[in-house]
């Protein structure tokens, strides 16, 4: 029942000026980083999916951004946002953060935290517990730049089980067709196949030697069939032939 005291909105006035929406473009609230390797980790992982998938439109990858997924954690700041995280089927594009109801209710399909001395605690009891039963993410993965501690764990109904390493130490990820392992005391991205992902100048350099080595093959051959001509040259002149008058082809 309408009192008399309260005007019904006109026609065109926007009702949900009367609800209490979260806020729209919000920025990233994060604390710095703690150490350079931290940070070198972060930027790699970042660097080597998006080259790796530079013809994609359909995913966000991004660290150390705060993913806001609801108002009362909005208020309290009691939880920040995933050392990296990656995001499947949606738009390719720069963001002040990840707010979930600015991108249309999604959370994200991989997260990897990056543990210390001051965050294992929390990545692995706190986060994880948010991770499975909040965003159900499919899959967490955590790893130690300085220990190496290396772990991934997968949804599997409703729970995390943890994801069986390859022979070679690799985790593969369901959500993204590739692996994740250590290489050179770093975390990288492997192919299905097992090979490791370059970075952008590693494949500069890749391509580099492989043109050198194409080049090196194509003067061997050219050499070789320099060598072969003057043998056979060798031979017509050593049986009384001049191969400069046989006829030409």
């Amino acid at each position: 029942m309408v009192r008399l005291d309260e005007r019904p909105p006109e026609r065109g006035e926007d009702i949900a000026d009367e609800i209490k929406l979260p806020p729209s473009h919000l920025y990233s609230d994060e604390p710095p980083l703690e150490t350079d390797l931290h940070r070198n980790q972060i930027d790699l992982l970042i660097r080597l999916l998006q080259h790796w998938w530079r013809e994609r439109q359909d995913f966000y990858i991004s660290g150390n951004l705060t993913v806001y997924y609801n108002t009362q954690q909005l208020k309290s700041r009691d939880f920040r946002g995933p050392d990296v995280f990656v995001v499947l089927d949606t738009e390719k594009k720069d963001r002040r953060s990840w707010a979930i109801w600015d991108e249309g209710g999604k959370y994200p399909n991989v997260v990897i935290e990056l543990l210390s001395s001051s965050t294992a605690k929390v990545d692995k009891g706190a986060k994880k517990a948010l991770y499975q039963d909040v965003w159900r993410l499919p899959e967490y993965y955590w790893f130690h730049p300085e220990t190496l501690e290396f772990a991934g764990f997968r949804l599997v109904g409703g729970h995390y089980e943890a994801i069986a390493p390859t022979e070679t130490g690799h985790l593969p990820s369901e959500q993204l067709g590739l692996k994740l392992g250590i290489h050179e005391r770093q975390l990288r991205w492997f192919t299905a196949e097992g090979e490791l992902i370059p970075l952008p100048e590693e494949a500069e350099r890749q391509r580099a030697e492989q043109e050198r080595q194409r080049a090196e093959q194509a003067q061997q051959q050219v050499e070789q069939e320099r060598q072969a001509r003057a043998r056979l040259e060798a031979y017509l002149r050593s049986q009384g032939i001049d191969p400069d008058q046989l006829p030409q082809e």
